[in-house]
């Protein structure tokens, strides 16, 4: 399951984590830090939506 970031688009996959922002692969959603934000607008997480297949 992805993550899509409802300001711009910027996708969240758990499996890929985010490193060049300190999230380590595998780190589901629900785990990542109450202040992540969007790394591409600043949005925080919860402007993010399951991404629908």
């Amino acid at each position: 399951m992805k993550y899509v970031c409802d300001v711009c688009g910027w996708e969240y996959d758990p499996k890929v984590g985010d490193p060049d922002n300190g999230i380590e692969p595998g780190t589901a959603f629900e785990d990542l830090p109450d202040d992540f934000v969007c790394p591409v607008c600043g949005v925080s997480k919860d402007q993010f939506v399951e991404e629908q297949n």
